[in-house]
């Protein structure tokens, strides 16, 4: 097992994926110390289990909220006690699988080297990705790269990356939003204006069937919704933000610096 960091900690929001959550919580174990678990609610039956493997490895903490709360909102009780322990970045992935575990050392790395910055996995699609999905992405991408006026950012919907604490919690703390599946993307947009420069990494992203384990809690309609009124809010706030965004592109300032 690798030896335990002081300044950086892999952070897994759970909601009911089922068993695949366990080998998720294994593979990044595998790969850093140490591993903590937010489970939002969960009615499944993993957070017992969770915990029972918490026992046992001194690397892994896990912690249950006693009701779904949003990705966000889980993401965030995990920040609040790693800044308090002092820890100060946290790579978030999610619990269902689709991510990399085998990239967290080179994204961990990526970010010790600019610990300025925030490193943001770029997918990389097979041919189990859902069309429609791969196309909308294309459209929150953009009005992304619009909204922080082409600071760089690859992909803004990817949870896999890691992300400076004490920025990422002086945002949530200053608005009610970012607390559920709009939670990835502000997130970006916000620590952009804040001046924290995006590195992308790219990583794939495998979409696993039913018989794979696979479990999606995204709902076209309803999160399309929450998607369209956060940019509808962004875009509002970025017309404000305008002109200071265009003389720190043109003098090089943060977060279009090199």
């Amino acid at each position: 097992m690798p030896e335990s960091s002081r300044t950086h900690l892999v952070l897994i929001p759970s909601y009911n994926t089922g068993p695949k959550v366990f080998e998720t919580v294994r593979e990044a174990r595998a790969q850093w110390n140490p591993v903590w678990v937010v489970v939002d609610g969960s009615s499944d039956g993993t957070a017992e289990q969770l915990q029972r493997m918490a026992q046992a490895d001194a690397g892994l903490r896990v912690w249950v909220l006693p009701q779904n709360q949003g990705k966000g909102a889980a993401v965030m009780q995990g920040l609040r006690t790693a800044a308090a322990e002092g820890f100060t970045h946290a790579l978030t992935m999610d619990s269902d699988g689709q991510h990399p575990s085998a990239l967290i050392p080179a994204f961990m790395a990526a970010s010790i080297q600019r610990p300025e910055t925030m490193v943001l996995g770029r997918p990389v699609f097979d041919a189990s990705a859902p069309l429609l999905r791969v196309r909308g992405r294309r459209v929150s991408n953009g009005w992304t790269q619009l909204e922080t006026l082409f600071a760089g950012i690859g992909d803004s919907l990817y949870g896999f990356r890691v992300y400076p604490i004490e920025d990422l919690l002086a945002i949530m703390d200053r608005q009610p939003w970012m607390r559920r599946f709009d939670f990835d993307t502000e997130a970006v947009v916000r620590l952009a204006w804040r001046g924290v420069k995006p590195v992308n990494i790219d990583a794939p992203v495998k979409y696993l069937s039913a018989d794979e384990g696979g479990v999606s809690h995204f709902r076209y309609g309803r999160d399309n919704v929450l998607l369209t009124w956060m940019h509808t809010r962004l875009m509002i706030e970025f017309v404000l933000r305008l002109p200071s965004l265009v003389w720190r592109r043109l003098r090089g300032a943060p977060p279009f610096q090199r």
